[in-house]
């Protein structure tokens, strides 16, 4: 098996090895536990009437269904492997590492915490620094929002952010030097309901 993901991951542009990728792996779905939680432990008696009564079902997975939790270990996987530390993302920028903590702390770089430390994700840097605007979009995010649903806005295409006939992603918009504060108007919506 390490082979065949040896070769996806090499695909994909991930400069990990097999082992290490399952590492990340691991973690991720660590976090995700219970491995079946049963829905009805998050409501209130009154909550789960409620729900019941309108046709949901609160039954616990069963070992036949596939785990709907694999596609986000994955991507969590991807996202801290991609990821920089902040001795990495000082050296990219060419500044000392406590202005990368100092600009964490401000909110003017996306980070988590993880075991050996602050991780940076790699969307918001460019080959030259970082990526235009990213100060706007981050002060616009919600505090509560997770560096996995930012990623995933940052890289899907909205059909607010259009170039070329074509919606773009908040990443590529700003790339291609467009105004962050349309971007910042939509980050500031996420973690809502739709």
């Amino acid at each position: 098996m390490s082979v065949a993901l040896e070769t996806v991951l090499a695909k994909a542009g991930l400069k990990v090895d097999a082992t290490e990728f399952l590492t990340h792996v691991e973690d991720a779905a660590r976090k995700l536990s219970p491995p079946n939680p049963d829905p009805s432990d998050y409501f209130s008696a009154e909550q789960r009437d409620a729900l019941i009564d309108v046709g949901l079902d609160l039954a616990p997975q069963s070992e036949s269904e596939p785990d709907m939790r694999a596609r986000t270990v994955a991507a969590h996987a991807v996202l801290a492997d991609s990821s920089l530390t902040v001795l990495a993302a000082a050296e990219r920028l060419g500044v000392d590492d406590s202005r990368i903590r100092h600009k964490i702390k401000d909110r003017r770089l996306a980070a988590w915490k993880a075991q050996g430390g602050w991780r940076l994700p790699s969307w918001q840097f460019t080959s030259s620094g970082l990526l235009p605007g990213l100060d706007v979009v981050l002060r616009a995010v919600p505090e509560d929002q997770p560096p996995l649903v930012v990623a995933a806005f940052m890289s899907t295409p909205q059909p607010d952010l259009v170039i070329n006939d074509r919606p773009a992603t908040p990443r590529q918009w700003l790339l291609a030097g467009g105004d962050p504060e349309p971007v910042a108007r939509l980050s500031e919506t996420l973690g809502t309901p739709a």
